[in-house]
């Protein structure tokens, strides 16, 4: 389908990525809501940092790529809205044709799924964990279409297939991320900010892309303790259960407002919401409180949430960043370029694929000392002088 496409043109350009990827140049991508650093994998069994990404012209009919989102909707400020940020990056630099089909229930995955393969999509991309089972059995039933999916792994280079995915599902690749590392810094950061000595966090669903973040943070706040001595109660996550607080779902700004507020009841002065456009309501709530004479923050999650929510600005602390926008970018680029979908990818504090997002508004609140030892620290991670997971 997509080698029609391609011409010698595509040619000397899949020549000029691979000799980019080989050096030391990174490529920064601005969408509407977020500036993300792109991740390029090449041909061996790794993901590195990004090399700067060839647009290619004369490549003949647009590239039809294709985002089945999970529910929330495409503007959800979130994960859903990050992924299709990616799609109108390629759009900008490949001129691709992206297009998307919303999904307000699960009944609605394998439908929209099935649309887009009628329409002869070059690669289709669906976002979220819980798309997995509808993903791999589309992947089975079409070997000859493309596909990657957000927040699930398909096959792990000395691991194996993950199921619902098979040994044979070599035309899927997971775009993964490990958000924990990222969540660990905003822990640590939490520790050191909060002045009442709780925090908090919840969930949408228990299912690890959410727990991950709540993990993290729960461990870099235990991590902040044993390093000052100090005491600090997390609630909302149980890191020996692995379990805690959570809505049931990502669309529920009501829920958002509640679960903060019972949160801040609890005397938590940092929160965390794990669970998209849910955390929407607990910044509108966490504002009504600081109106009241209350001095609480939040992080965000997924997107700089200062630019994607800039009405919660005077609110967000930092945001937990899972540059997912780079992760499209970069598959929908293999395809073109490369004509192939690269390697399973994993986003992590080394490559540039999370990260914590500037301070922002608070810049001046958080101590010099904490912030550098918050440089340290991701540095002590990505060299592995630091676990995340205990």
């Amino acid at each position: 389908m997509l080698k029609r496409r391609l011409s010698v043109v595509a040619l000397l350009a899949a020549i000029a990525l691979v000799v980019a990827a080989c050096g030391d140049d990174t490529t920064e991508s601005t969408a509407a809501t977020t500036t993300t650093q792109a991740a390029t994998t090449t041909a061996a069994a790794t993901t590195t940092t990004a090399g700067e990404t060839t647009t290619t012209e004369a490549m003949g009919p647009a590239a039809l790529v294709c985002q089945v989102s999970d529910t929330g909707g495409i503007d959800d400020k979130s994960f859903n809205e990050t992924a299709w940020n990616g799609m109108l990056q390629a759009q900008e630099q490949f001129g691709v044709e992206p297009q998307f089909l919303e999904s307000t229930d699960a009944t609605d995955y394998r439908p929209n799924i099935d649309s887009f393969i009628a329409q002869g999509c070059d690669v289709i991309i669906t976002v979220g964990f819980l798309l997995a089972d509808d993903t791999a059995a589309a992947a089975a039933d079409n070997p000859e279409q493309l596909f990657a999916i957000i927040d699930y792994p398909v096959i792990i280079p000395g691991v194996g297939p993950i199921a619902p995915f098979t040994e044979t599902s070599t035309n899927a690749r997971g775009l993964n991320f490990n958000t924990n590392e990222a969540a660990f810094l905003a822990g640590y950061l939490a520790a050191g900010m909060t002045a009442t000595g709780v925090i908090g966090t919840f969930g949408g669903i228990n299912i690890p892309p959410v727990t991950t973040f709540m993990d993290g943070f729960a461990r870099g706040a235990a991590y902040y303790d044993s390093v000052k001595g100090t005491t600090t109660t997390v609630l909302g996550w149980d890191v020996e259960a692995q379990d805690g607080l959570f809505t049931g779902n990502f669309d529920s700004l009501d829920d958002g407002r509640a679960f903060a507020q019972n949160l801040m009841d609890e005397g938590a002065d940092i929160i965390l919401p794990v669970a998209g456009p849910v955390g929407l309501g607990s910044g509108a709530a966490i504002q009504d409180a600081n109106a009241g004479g209350a001095s609480v923050m939040m992080i965000g999650v997924d997107a700089d949430m200062f630019f994607s929510a800039p009405d919660l600005q005077d609110v967000l602390l930092t945001s937990i960043q899972k540059k997912i926008d780079a992760a499209v970018l970069n598959t929908i680029s293999n395809v073109l370029v490369l004509g192939a979908l690269g390697n399973e990818y994993f986003g992590t504090l080394a490559n540039g694929g999370v990260d914590l997002a500037p301070f922002h508004n608070f810049e001046s609140a958080v101590p010099a000392e904490l912030a550098a030892e918050l440089v340290q620290l991701k540095a002590d991670i990505i060299a592995g002088n630091v676990s995340v997971s205990g």
